[in-house]
């Protein structure tokens, strides 16, 4: 089997800052350059409110009743976010492949780059590969970068906290 580690980087930076939004512009170009991204156009308040939108367009995609939805509900955000790919060494650090045009503000570009990061993903690895914690009380999303594709849990500790109340429950109090 192939897996293609190329969806997996910019599904781990939605999920990042969808479970910790940055406050700020600044903050968020920091946080897009920490995950390895160039940032090379000027950011603003803009970019920030922009991505909250397409964040909240892309949990519909997590939360998708069923695949065929989920993918439908992904090739939307495909359609908006991505154009033809090309070839591009615009940073001088080697030759790769964008999915988006040139000139676009940094929202747009984290819009193209998790749209197709998140195709990439879960055609690579399995259109099941996104999901919500199954832990009692707990909705946190998660995407499943597991060998196996079995993840429940949003972290261990979800799932040892769910581990130990199905313990206790099964178990008869003296």
């Amino acid at each position: 089997m192939r897996i293609n580690p190329y969806g997996e980087e910019p599904v781990r930076l939605a999920l990042a800052l969808l479970t910790d939004p940055p406050a700020t512009a600044a903050e968020l170009a920091d946080r897009c350059r920490a995950a390895g991204l160039t940032v090379d156009m000027p950011v603003h308040a803009g970019d920030l409110t922009e991505l909250n939108s397409f964040l909240t367009d892309w949990l519909t995609v997590i939360d998708a009743p069923d695949h065929n939805t989920r993918a439908s509900r992904l090739n939307v955000l495909l359609a908006a976010s991505s154009a033809h790919p090309r070839l591009t060494d615009h940073a001088g650090d080697g030759w790769h492949v964008h999915y988006r045009d040139e000139s676009l503000p940094l929202s747009a570009a984290l819009r193209a780059l998790i749209s197709v990061g998140t195709a990439q993903h879960l055609s690579g690895r399995g259109i099941h590969r996104l999901n919500r914690c199954a832990a009692t009380g707990c909705t946190r999303p998660f995407a499943d970068f597991s060998r196996t594709g079995r993840q429940r849990y949003c972290s261990p500790s979800c799932g040892n906290r769910d581990a130990v109340r199905r313990h206790r429950a099964r178990t008869p109090t003296h």
